[in-house]
């Protein structure tokens, strides 16, 4: 079994229009470091230079935002779903 992650729309030019990618169980890290690996260019739209996540990137482990959680350290197990969810802005 593997850790499922959701891609949202925006992001599924990156990834062949694939929605639902599995990585190995880690951390939050280390599946952005998956992802990078087999889709050059994710990281950069997930997190900053310093590595944290951006502002308007929310991320959820089993529907537990990460912020309240270890962050990027948030330890994903076999079975767990990562979604990555754009926030939207509108006026």
């Amino acid at each position: 079994m593997a850790v499922k992650v959701r891609i949202p729309t925006p992001l599924r030019k990156l990834t062949n229009e694939v929605e639902l990618v599995e990585v190995k169980p880690g951390t939050v890290a280390t599946a952005i470091a998956e992802l990078q690996s087999r889709y050059p260019g994710i990281r950069d739209r997930l997190v900053d230079d310093a590595g944290q996540v951006r502002r308007f990137v929310n991320l959820y482990v089993n529907e537990e935002d990460i912020r309240f959680l270890q962050n990027s350290d948030t330890p994903i197990r076999d079975g767990d779903e990562v979604s990555i969810i754009p926030a939207i802005a509108g006026g």
